[in-house]
């Protein structure tokens, strides 16, 4: 299998098909896409066998892709509109796999004290939880109310345990019908960084994108449906080198210095090489945009309104 170093199953079907010189649609595996305006587009990919599955290596099941730019300067209305497509897209999924009174448990994956780890328990803090008013107050909440529970376990690093481990132990006692999972993700794309959010009904694999891989969060693992919501926070150095020297080229085109050479470097994938300079200096390294904070408040508020809507 490809050292695919991506989460995106969009990303990964794209390697798939440069490296392999496959024109359209790949074996088992589907895909549309849709633009709602000029800043937020949606691709769907949908993996329908095994065929699918070995190609690009992830689990047979429905990846919805939302691309949102200019989040970095997005006013308070477009971070709704946003939030409204990413709610929309979210509430189709859940719909697939339970009914409109089955109980969600909420679970932000990441350390808070890591900014780009952080989207997940940030999230988990605007979630509006209701189990506790059914259970307690249910005079206060509207007849048909959804219970909803929210939980930001941390990491292995500061807990010494396994984050399934844990959602084991809560789903076993509260007995939720669902779970949504909220993560940062690693991207093969700069642009990608905190402006796309990737949902999918096949559960997630914490820390698979940046070669930190933990235990899987799955219904196999669980028992329960697990949908992931994951945005990228996080490229490796080698795509950062890789993207630039696609904008070089690309300069160098539109000054009319093009030649052979330059055309057949930008039309092949480099990671790999790149990343083979890189890696016996350790130089590879994780990185993430300056701006950072702020894309991750605006990431937060998109998904944490975004989920609220839809449950």
């Amino acid at each position: 299998m490809y050292n695919f170093r991506t989460d995106i199953a969009s990303e990964r079907r794209d390697i798939y098909q440069k490296a392999n010189n496959v024109e359209g649609q790949i074996d088992g595996i589907e895909s549309e896409k849709e633009e709602i305006n000029e800043d937020i587009k949606i691709e769907r990919v949908k993996i329908t066998n095994e065929n699918g599955e070995k190609a690009i290596g992830k689990p047979i099941g429905d990846y919805i892709t939302i691309d949102i730019q200019k989040l970095k300067i997005a006013q308070e209305d477009e971070i709704k509109v946003a939030a409204d497509i990413v709610s929309k897209e979210l509430k189709k999924i859940i719909d697939k796999h339970i009914d409109k009174q089955g109980e969600i448990l909420v679970v932000g994956l990441g350390n808070i004290y890591v900014t780009p780890d952080s989207l997940g328990p940030k999230v988990i803090n605007e979630i509006e939880v209701t189990r506790h008013i059914i259970n307690y107050m249910p005079q206060y909440v509207v007849e048909g109310t959804r219970m909803v529970s929210a939980i930001a376990p941390g990491v292995l690093g500061t807990t010494g345990i396994e984050t399934v481990e844990i959602l084991k132990g809560v789903v076993d006692n509260i007995n939720p019908k669902l779970l949504i999972v909220i993560d940062a993700l690693a991207s093969r794309s700069i642009e990608r960084i905190s402006s796309t959010v990737q949902i999918s009904d096949t559960g997630i694999v914490p820390g698979a994108g940046v070669g930190n891989t933990r235990n899987e969060i799955s219904q196999r693992t669980l028992g329960i449906p697990v949908i992931a919501l994951g945005i990228p926070t996080v490229v490796e150095t080698a795509v950062l080198v890789n993207d630039s020297l696609d904008l070089f080229i690309t300069k160098l085109q539109e000054e009319a210095k093009s030649n052979d050479y330059l055309n057949k470097l930008k039309e092949e994938d480099n990671y790999e090489e790149i990343k083979e300079a890189l890696n016996p200096k350790e130089y590879n390294l994780i990185v993430t945009p300056k701006e950072i904070d702020q894309l991750i408040e605006n990431m937060k508020d998109v998904v944490s309104m975004g989920i609220n809507m839809s449950v």
